[in-house]
């Protein structure tokens, strides 16, 4: 390996995108000591971090990259990413050796390509997708699925330690690929998970004796487990990771495995229904959310009918 650049608290660090993930996760790395200046697109979002966070905001994404050792991305998908990296000049604004760090979670193609273009600049580019939710964000929990030369990945794993759990996964876009196919996982299992409980509940069962006996045996999942108790029984629906997120992920995964030539057909089939909940659902609608869409195939008054 060649010599590694690490980044150590002290180190000034651009953060952009302050959303429901972002903001607790740059108030963590700030909170490790590290230089962090914030940038969001939505003044308010930028007024809440600069109150509540030991870090300060700029007026731009482009100027969170002055002086900055590494950016860090929390954004969207992969048509954002592009758009502030390079449309908005994040980029052309980096030093030469800093390293930008995509955390969102992009199209892995796309990635490789925006690699391309940073690599051109002297800028190596990371893709650390997380998963764990914004609790996990807030508590430092989350699993980061770095993508990345061996040199460049180390160089940030302190850094990103600020998170949670890393695994060096592969090379860049290694990352982004995992997290599409763990979120089609993920969504599969809840969607699954869901119509069984349902269906239960109608025969008669209660969803949290279920859950118990479920939890317990192999039926169990990260559905059963966290999203059912904390985030549908109580009707909250708040787990902070929106469905047509959630969906974006699993057309991605989905693709993939077309590329590969190992066509996922029960992804296809869940990505389709997936789909279907989403073109009922509000915009704003949470993943867990799919719950009331499939209730609504039973009770066309429910939401999401």
């Amino acid at each position: 390996m060649a010599d590694v650049r690490i980044l150590a608290p002290g180190a000034a660090v651009g953060f952009v995108g302050l959303g429901n993930m972002g903001s607790p996760m740059a108030g963590r790395l700030a909170r490790a000591g590290y230089a962090v200046r914030g940038f969001d697109a939505d003044p308010a979002a930028r007024a809440r971090f600069a109150e509540t966070a030991a870090a300060s905001v700029t007026g731009t994404a482009a100027e969170a990259a002055d002086g900055a050792e590494a950016v860090v991305m929390m954004l969207p998908d992969s048509a954002i990413v592009h758009s502030v990296a390079v449309g908005d000049g994040l980029l052309a604004r980096m030093a030469e050796g800093a390293v930008l760090i995509d955390m969102g979670s992009s199209d892995p193609v796309r990635t490789r390509e925006l690699a391309s273009a940073a690599a051109d600049r002297g800028v190596p580019l990371v893709d650390a997708p997380v998963s764990g939710g914004v609790t996990g964000a807030r508590q430092g929990t989350l699993t980061i699925m770095a993508g990345g030369s061996p040199e460049a990945v180390a160089g940030v794993r302190g850094l990103l330690e600020a998170f949670g759990r890393v695994l060096h996964v592969g090379p860049v876009g290694a990352g982004h690929a995992l997290k599409a196919l763990n979120n089609l996982l993920s969504a599969t299992h809840l969607l699954v998970s869901s119509e069984a409980i349902l269906a239960g509940r109608e025969f008669g069962l209660d969803p949290e004796v279920m859950l118990d006996a479920i939890n317990g045996s192999s039926g169990r999942s990260g559905s059963t487990e966290t999203k059912w108790p904390r985030f549908i029984l109580n009707g909250g629906f708040d787990s902070g990771f929106a469905l047509r997120l959630m969906l974006k992920d699993m057309r991605i995964a989905v693709g993939l495995a077309e590329a590969a030539g190992r066509p996922s057909r029960l992804g296809e089939a869940a990505t389709g229904l997936w789909a279907r909940a989403a073109e009922l659902l509000p915009e704003d609608a949470d993943h867990t959310e799919i719950v009331r869409w499939l209730e609504a195939q039973h009770d066309p008054s429910a939401p999401g009918s």
